[in-house]
């Protein structure tokens, strides 16, 4: 059947014919026109599926022949529309679109595409001049559209269809079309009929061909364009409808205003003639003076869309703009400067173009005029900037960076040289840059004090490189503009351009001060980093700049901006206020140095690691973290495994500059905060090299003992190195290690008789095993030369004088050496005997802390240890009776420690001080505590009693014989105490003058009448305080008991029971 279209033809017809008969009989023959209704769409149905059935199988059967056949019964229908439903109408059209594309085609009657021209427009915009009485669906409203537009394709593709479609005689109707799809396009009820109507209006302007006459229409349907694309409609608009709208403007501005179409006119209008020679024509010089200015007006609003979200509608207003200023270059000459920066805007770098695609770049090879617009506009951009990077609104901060960037990207391209251009952007990067410093609001910063400042050394010695913070534009609103100004940084212009930009800004620096030199320095830096992380050898060779104009190399004006850091770094000791900021962009520049040269950073270390570490002292947070962060990246870069190894490396050059400023008594906290940090970082591995450190603060403690503050500050480092060096594993040597004593006493078990039986037996036995020895070893004497009864003395004699001679062998042997750490913690030890008696109270605690921690760690070592106790010992008991009870709390503590480091040693000491005023003192504090426990408690009592006699209260209530009182049962709540309990200070003075009293029972062997006054000032505690029960048992338990037994804190023990004897009842039961 394929291989026979006459065969098809007629089965085709066959299929046709009765639907084709029965429509017209019910559409002609029958009277009621409703009545019939229903059976014509059912046929009318039937027959669009046949159609679309074979048009689908087979379009080549239907032809104009059978297309006529088709529509003789359907203009009945047409005909006579307005009696039947929408419905009917509806599918009509749509058996009329397949004629119309697939059967008449181009051969379609001239008067009958006329006819038809005219009645779609009538079903989709309605008759002019009457209101439609009803309302059509959006269904038959776009299949209208359709076939409209499958009519004016068929009628355009054949010469004598366009002459006709703009015939004089049709032009009316044609401009009633063109404005009912504009309507559509416009005021469309949805985005599906906003849309077909475009694709109406596209076909229209294909098929007409006649400038004159779409001339005429050019500007209906460049406001109606333009109404659809500018805003605030094109906010609510579909992305494919702002698509179509976009292509058809470029369609309808390059037909009627393209240079080729247009270039007579413009020759006209070039030369002057007379325009009496084109009377009555549309086409004429002041025709298109006056198109252009309007068309600049709609331009101007519908490039707005060049902020639009969607990368589609952007690319189509691209491909717009590229259009325009290339086939419209000179009709549209005065729309060339916004064309061109909307094309810049929307110019992607990332999109791979064909090599097809015309691009701006190709343009402005093309026609120089586009260059030196090009150039106006960036220009425009820079000097307007600082203005708009003070928006509240960030997206217009950051589109205005993006803006200079894409620009940038052109001038360097086109290879477009110009001084102004360059010195512009210099000083708007500034003060851009400035602008955004100012309006960056810094969180807010509390400052410490220096000695309240505490490092985390967790955080500092942790490995590996990290990034910094921002500095500058730091705030989260702001990230953004910050990314979109650093990636400017690092894209504009050429490496030599970056370079000439830092150097210009580092001139700038050392000559201002402020934000604009922070906002300078800044920027100049990340111009060098920008360069010197991305070298581009072709960059340079292809550098076509001229050799007098060029700049220094990046590597040398990086040298100079790492010079001036240094000398910021250093300025930290300068009496002068510095900037945190400018501080902590010095860091930045050093460490970026160091990851640069890498170990060759080495030598630097000499000038810079003191000033470095000295910022780890400082009062503000974020410079802290700066710096903390710039000590683990130098480490990492130079090669170390972390800052302990740093620091001990380049020891010597730290503790020179600390020397250096001790011995010119350099009272700044700056000094003794380094040595602090150093210490921490660095922990006991340091202490063996501070021996000039030490010494010249012992000479700085010795000139300026009566500066409480001075002197404060020098022994935080003195503490800071006791407590380092109490951790040290080579604080002691092994042999003083292993004699550790541990100085607490133990109960005494108790000797049994087999104990006894034990010992003497064992004495036997010995004698036993040297007696045959002796005997052989025996002289002979003549006769005896000393009485019998002194054998027993000389031999104990003998033994004695043996004992003494290996007593004296030992003590000829050399002590053992001290260690250098062991040393300078002896050394400091001494020193606190001068300094207990400060003024100032701090100090005196935090010397009494020093007592605490360095005893146990020096202690092992007796002989050096038990001189400094001797010493030390007058100047601590006397911190007892401190009239600050914080400075007695630590005294105590310190005594405690020694009391565990000394033992007995303290025996006489302790018994000396207590019958002296130690005794009275502790009953003392006990009485105080006492008093203040009890004025507590009476208070409470008061109040107690007060609230019991206001507890029956009488409460008048209503009841029916009037008002009677009923007593209340509710009692009133006592007032909460106000007292502090355990927190007050006589409290804790007594609690820990109870720890004094426990370490010496428990580590000090006192004589018996010492210890019954002990005991009873411990009595009370006996039963909540396990710890001292032990230790006054351990050293006499029976009183222990007696004690308890008669305060009623023991039971009586049982009476022993023995045969044979009967015990005496003491307990009286």
């Amino acid at each position: 059947m394929a291989n026979n279209p006459s065969a098809t033809r007629n089965e085709f017809f066959k299929e046709l014919k009765p639907r084709c008969v029965s429509i017209n009989n019910l559409a002609v023959r029958a009277s009621d026109k409703r009545a019939t209704a229903k059976d014509l769409i059912d046929v009318v149905q039937d027959l669009f599926g046949v159609l679309n059935r074979q048009v689908g199988a087979d379009a080549s059967v239907l032809d104009e022949k059978l297309a006529e056949y088709i529509f003789f019964p359907l203009s009945n229908i047409l005909r006579n529309q307005q009696h039947y439903p929408i419905l009917l109408t509806e599918l009509t059209i749509k058996c009329l679109r397949i004629l119309i594309q697939h059967g008449w085609k181009a051969k379609i009657p001239t008067d009958l595409s006329q006819q038809l021209l005219i009645f779609l427009t009538f079903i989709v915009g309605g008759v002019p001049g009457q209101e439609r009485k009803v309302a059509i669906p959006e269904e038959t409203e776009i299949e209208a559209l359709r076939t409209l537009t499958s009519l004016i394709k068929a009628v355009g593709s054949s010469p004598a269809g366009t002459a006709a479609l703009v015939d004089a005689n049709a032009i009316p109707s044609l401009g009633h079309t063109i404005s009912t799809v504009l309507d559509g396009i416009t005021d469309g009820k949805t985005f599906d009929v906003q849309f077909q109507a475009l694709r109406t209006l596209d076909a229209l302007l294909v098929a007409i061909r006649d400038r004159s006459a779409l001339a005429t229409f050019l500007p209906g349907i460049v406001s109606s364009l333009s109404r659809l694309l500018a805003p605030p409609a094109s906010l609510k608009t579909q992305r494919r409808i702002l698509i179509g709208g976009i292509n058809t403007l470029k369609d309808v501005l390059t037909r009627v205003l393209g240079d080729m179409k247009v270039m007579g006119i413009m020759k006209k209008q070039t030369t002057g003639n007379n325009e009496k020679v084109t009377e009555g024509k549309v086409l004429t010089p002041s025709w298109l003076k006056a198109t252009t200015a309007k068309i600049k007006l709609a331009l101007a609003s519908v490039l707005k869309l060049r902020n639009a979200d969607s990368d589609d509608v952007r690319s189509a207003l691209e491909r717009l703009c590229i259009a325009l200023l290339d086939e419209c270059h000179q009709s549209l000459a005065e729309c060339a400067s916004m064309l061109v920066e909307t094309a810049m805007i929307l110019a992607n770098d990332e999109d791979e173009k064909s090599v097809l695609d015309t691009s701006l770049t190709d343009l402005a090879r093309i026609y120089p005029e586009l260059g030196d617009t090009i150039k106006t506009t960036v220009y425009n951009w820079v000097t307007s900037l600082p203005r708009l990077v003070q928006s509240s609104d960030d997206r217009v901060k950051q589109q205005a960076i993006r803006n200079i960037m894409k620009g940038q990207h052109f001038i360097t391209t086109l290879q477009i040289d110009s001084s102004i251009l360059d010195d512009s952007l210099a000083v708007s990067l500034r003060d851009s840059a400035t602008a955004l410093v100012l309006a960056s609001k810094p969180p807010g910063m509390s400052e410490l004090p220096s000695n309240a400042i505490e490092l985390n050394m967790d955080v500092v010695k942790r490995d590996g490189i990290r990034t910094f913070p921002p500095v500058l534009i730091a705030q989260e609103t702001e990230r953004f503009t910050r990314a979109a100004l650093l990636d400017l940084l690092s894209k504009v212009g050429s490496i030599s351009q970056r370079s000439k930009l830092a150097d210009d800004l580092l001139n700038y620096v050392r000559e201002s001060t402020g934000p604009s030199q922070i906002a300078s320095y800044w920027l100049a830096f990340e111009l060098l980093k920008s360069n010197l992380s991305q070298p581009s050898d072709l960059d340079d060779f292809l550098d076509l700049t001229s050799a007098a104009g060029e700049s220094e190399g990046a590597e040398s004006i990086f040298q100079e901006l790492y010079s001036f850091s240094v000398t910021v770094l250093d300025s930290q000791a300068e009496a002068e206020e510095v900037d945190w900021r400018l501080q902590a962009l010095a860091l930045e520049v050093t460490t970026f140095a160091a990851a640069g040269l890498g170990e060759g950073f080495r030598p630097e270390l000499i000038d810079v690691l003191y000033p470095i570490t000295t910022f780890l002292g400082s009062a503000v947070p974020k410079l802290r973290d700066h710096a903390i962060i710039s000590l683990n990246n130098i480490a990492a870069s130079c090669g170390y495994a972390n800052v302990t190894e740093l620091v001990i490396d380049n020891v010597d050059y730290m503790v020179n500059s600390v020397s250096l400023r001790l011995n010119t008594f350099d009272i700044s906290p700056a000094s003794t905060q380094v040595l602090r940090m150093m210490l921490r970082l660095t922990g006991p591995k340091l202490i063996p090299y501070l021996d000039d450190v030490i010494a010249s603060i012992f000479a700085a403690l010795d000139n300026y003992h009566g500066y409480p503050a001075f002197v404060e500050s020098l022994f935080s480092v003195l503490t800071e190195v006791v407590q380092q060096g109490s951790k040290s594993d080579h604080l002691l040597l092994e042999a003083v290690k292993s004699s550790t004593k541990d100085h607490r006493k133990s109960l005494q078990p108790v000797v049994t008789t087999e104990d006894i039986y034990y010992i003497l037996s064992t004495r036997v036995e010995r004698r036993e095993k040297r007696r045959p020895n002796e005997l052989e070893h025996e002289e002979i004497e003549p006769h005896p030369k000393h009485p019998w009864k002194d054998t027993r003395q000389i031999e104990t004699r003998d033994e004695a004088n043996e004992e003494e001679e290996e007593s004296n062998t030992e003590v000829d042997k050399p002590p053992p050496p001290k260690t250098p750490t062991f040393k300078i913690l002896a050394r400091i030890t001494d020193l606190t005997q001068h300094y207990l008696t400060s003024p100032a109270p701090t100090l005196r605690k935090s010397l009494l802390d020093l007592l605490t921690t360095v005893c146990p760690a020096i202690s092992p070592d007796e002989d050096a240890f038990l001189p400094l106790v001797n010493s030390v010992w007058p100047v601590l008991i006397e911190r007892l009776y401190d009239p600050e009870p914080f400075v007695v709390v630590s005294a105590c503590k310190a005594l405690v420690t020694l009391c565990q480091s000394a033992g007995d040693f303290l025996n006489t000491r302790i018994k000396t001080e207590w019958w002296d005023n130690l005794g009275k003192w502790c009953r003392k504090v006990k009485a105080d505590a006492t008093q203040s426990s009890s004025n507590k408690k009476k208070g409470e009592a008061r109040r107690d009693r007060g609230g019991n006699q206001d507890s029956g209260l009488l409460i008048p209530i209503r009841s029916g014989n009037g008002i009677e009182g009923k007593e209340s049962t509710m009692t009133l709540s006592a007032v909460p105490s106000t007292g502090l309990g355990r927190f007050a200070q006589a409290a804790q003075v007594w609690e820990a003058v109870q720890e004094l009293l426990v370490a010496v029972v428990s580590y000090v062997q006192i004589d018996d009448d010492v210890f019954d006054q002990v005991l009873l000032l411990l009595a009370d505690t006996l039963t909540t305080n396990p710890e001292a029960r032990a230790a006054l048992e351990a050293a006499d338990p029976d009183a222990v008991w007696l004690l308890m037994y008669e305060r009623g804190m023991a039971e009586p023990m049982d009476k022993p029971v023995l045969i044979g004897a009967t015990f005496v009842d003491l307990w009286g039961g």
